[in-house]
């Protein structure tokens, strides 16, 4: 939509997202240890698969020690609806030695100390951080790049300036939600190759939307907010769940 800012963009993004996904993450967890595993096993899957496998692994690995100890052949068993079971396995375990060896089997609440973990970046870091302990972090992958392009948040392709050029454009406060919505609205609705523009919340804003200028709603925006117009497609629609793992 002509004239809008960068700014305006992500506060309705912002807007939109948080109507669609109410929870942020779908990640079943109940401590800082659960996220964070859950978290890594969530690579190249989606959160209902991990969410399928979780409470057998954490049954049987409660905590880190647990884990840290565990056979790789019995992790992979249980993790295998998730793929890549062969490398998460030995991830999940080796993250865990390096929680029971530096940090006495704690997750650690700092970003310098969670990307020293095996198989966490600051993606990954950021995840945990926002969700397991309150501390605002935007969250950037593949997904988070495509869409925060797509909207016009951003130029750039390199994960820690797109995280540098979103977190100036809302409050503190709104950095977690809005990374994991991206990523969920990534998978489900503005997807790699065909994204589903006519599904979308945002196709009346977005500067990449393949929707017709004359079809989107007439949007101003004040002082106060965002004002929709009256024409057709006010609600946006719910975006439906994959069939199949992304």
């Amino acid at each position: 939509m002509p004239g809008l800012r960068p700014k305006d963009r992500a506060r309705l993004a912002v807007e939109r997202l948080a109507a669609i996904y109410p929870a942020a993450s779908e990640l079943e967890h109940r401590n800082a240890f659960q996220m964070l595993i859950a978290t890594i096993l969530s690579a190249q899957t989606t959160d209902r698969s991990v969410n399928s496998v979780t409470p057998a692994l954490f049954a049987r690995y409660p905590d880190a020690a647990a884990l840290a100890h565990a056979d790789p052949q019995a992790v992979e068993a249980l993790i295998k609806p998730t793929g890549f079971f062969h490398v998460k396995a030995k991830t999940i375990v080796a993250c865990s030695a390096a929680l029971v060896e530096r940090f006495g089997g704690e997750v650690p609440p700092r970003m310098e100390d969670l990307v020293t973990l095996p198989g966490v970046g600051r993606k990954t870091a950021n995840v945990v951080l926002g969700v397991a302990f309150g501390i605002p972090g935007f969250a950037v992958d593949t997904h988070v790049t495509r869409l925060t392009r797509r909207l016009g948040l951003t130029r750039s392709t390199d994960p820690v300036k797109i995280e540098s050029d979103v977190t100036k454009l809302i409050p503190a406060s709104e950095w977690t939600g809005l990374g994991l919505r991206l990523i969920l609205h990534g998978r489900r609705v503005c997807v790699a190759r065909v994204p589903r523009c006519p599904e979308c919340m945002m196709n009346d804003f977005c500067p990449s939307s393949t929707v017709r200028a004359r079809r989107r709603r007439p949007l101003t925006v004040s002082g106060a907010g965002v004002k929709l117009g009256h024409g057709r497609g006010t609600s946006p629609k719910r975006p439906r769940r994959p069939a199949a793992r992304h």
